[in-house]
């Protein structure tokens, strides 16, 4: 965490619920200078499986890093600070893992986005893509975040863990989806299909930062495309499709010069296919709108509980 105090507690709540008990909670706060510690100690009070260890600033995966450093758990999951987990997450993902025997090192599950006062905003894609998923995920970010993952200490291991020098390099904010790419190079995934994550996008989070998060994604990838030459026809497309993606982003939170960037990348590598695309989404978002404004209409959208699914 890093400066959380608002979402860390719920966010521990989601942990702390959860249907499997024998948990090794480590908190890991990086660098923050308001009231987060103190939050994490109060229910560290009530709870003696919260641990806190604290840092200086060090980035996402110097932080992750050091959590797996702190805990000897054979069994690992991450969860930024203000993302929710349903009850059931570690336990549906545990029995994934154990299914699916000494190949399968990883699992992941689906995931709805939030908001900041924690009410669903949209459900995020449902793939099934399981066993050897490295094509696959070279062609499409499937896994989307990382609070969705738990992996075989022994799998993240071998993968090298989280890729603390991204940040040196100015490429923060891929470190989750590299370390799935990584993970997939070397073991088997298995897919939990349920929606067991609640990933939260609000004002001022990492992901909304939209020329930077397609920078980091765009040096990940590159790495990827020289590597296995075969993928390079899903991976330009899949380079594309982020741009789309966040020059789309920019542009609905008005980040105009993210936006700016992105639009000339998209139209400069395919101006025809750019533009239609463009129109596609932006009609996309108006018949969206329409639809969520008749659906709260007629009823509230739930809070995130799993009583949704």
């Amino acid at each position: 965490m890093f400066n959380s105090e608002r979402t860390i507690a719920a966010t521990l709540q989601s942990i702390c619920s959860q249907t499997h008990r024998l948990l090794d909670i480590v908190v890991v706060d990086d660098g923050s200078t308001d009231g987060s510690a103190a939050a994490v100690a109060a229910i560290a009070a009530r709870d003696r499986r919260v641990r806190l260890v604290q840092q200086a600033n060090a980035g996402v995966a110097a932080a992750r890093n050091t959590g797996v450093a702190s805990s000897t758990a054979q069994f690992l999951a991450f969860v930024d600070a203000d993302d929710l987990w349903a009850p059931t997450k570690i336990e549906y993902q545990l029995a994934a893992l154990k299914e699916g025997g000494a190949a399968v090192g990883a699992a992941y599950c689906w995931f709805a986005t939030i908001d900041e006062t924690d009410r669903t905003v949209s459900f995020g894609p449902h793939p099934l893509a399981e066993g050897q998923i490295l094509r696959e995920l070279c062609a499409v970010n499937m896994i989307g975040n990382g609070s969705t993952l738990m992996a075989r200490r022994s799998a993240f291991e071998k993968a090298g863990g989280y890729d603390s020098a991204l940040r040196a390099r100015g490429a923060e904010g891929a470190e989750d989806f590299l370390i799935c790419l990584r993970l997939a190079e070397h073991t088997e995934f298995a897919v939990v299909p349920r929606y067991l994550v609640g990933y939260r996008r609000a004002p001022g989070t990492m992901s909304r930062r939209y020329l930077r998060m397609f920078r980091s994604i765009e040096f990940v990838l590159s790495e990827y495309r020289d590597r296995f030459p075969d993928y390079a026809p899903s991976i330009d497309d899949h380079l594309q499709n982020f741009r789309h993606w966040y020059a789309w982003g920019a542009l609905r939170d008005r980040r105009i010069s993210d936006a700016r960037v992105l639009i000339s990348e998209c139209l400069a590598v395919r101006p025809v296919a750019g533009s239609l695309r463009f129109l596609g989404m932006g009609f996309e978002t108006v018949r969206g709108r329409v639809r969520r404004l008749l659906h709260i209409a007629q009823q509230p959208v739930p809070l995130y509980t799993e009583t949704i699914w």
